[in-house]
């Protein structure tokens, strides 16, 4: 069984949306990792705030079919495909990394290049797994975040509570 980081974002009905994505995967594949959930202003276009995760889960799916259920969950959830690729988002899931895949795998290119570029990828991915080197660079998500320019982002925990547990640790804003 694989090691699959997946990134969440919603800005419509974001606790809502977010809940039922976190339900969906623990149906679907058991035990989640998961990240504290971080609130980000909208990059590429103007928009309201964001909330973002990232949660790990194990499967044996091919990343077709992984993507696949990915889409339905993000289908049932309201996602509206012939919204503007920038845009606001009701759900969006992304896969980041499969193990220590790299390159293109039935049409994802991995790890996601979002990793090393948004602080709401880099920082929940560091959280949950800091010693877990990205599979092109070959340092820890640790090091990356460490490196990482956080004047570009800001970032700012809050409080999520999910199947009654907050699940966001106790973290001082991230600038």
């Amino acid at each position: 069984m694989a090691l699959i980081y997946l990134s969440l974002g919603s800005n419509i009905e974001r606790h809502r949306r977010i809940g039922s994505a976190l339900d969906a995967l623990a149906d679907n594949f058991g035990e989640l990792i998961i990240s504290s959930v971080y609130e980000s202003e909208s990059v590429g276009f103007t928009g309201d705030s964001f909330y973002n995760l990232v949660v790990g889960i194990r499967s044996s799916l091919t990343v077709a079919e992984l993507l696949k259920k990915l889409k339905d969950i993000e289908n049932q959830n309201g996602r509206d495909r012939s919204a503007p690729r920038f845009g606001s988002r009701s759900l969006d899931i992304d896969i980041l990394a499969v193990d220590q895949l790299s390159g293109e795998v039935d049409g994802v290119k991995l790890p996601r290049d979002e990793v090393l570029k948004n602080a709401f990828v880099l920082l929940p991915l560091a959280e949950i797994a800091p010693d877990s080197k990205h599979p092109q660079t070959g340092q820890t998500y640790a090091q990356h975040w460490a490196d990482y320019d956080k004047n570009k982002q800001r970032l700012f925990p809050i409080a999520f509570i999910w199947r009654d547990k907050n699940i966001t640790k106790d973290r001082q804003a991230q600038s």
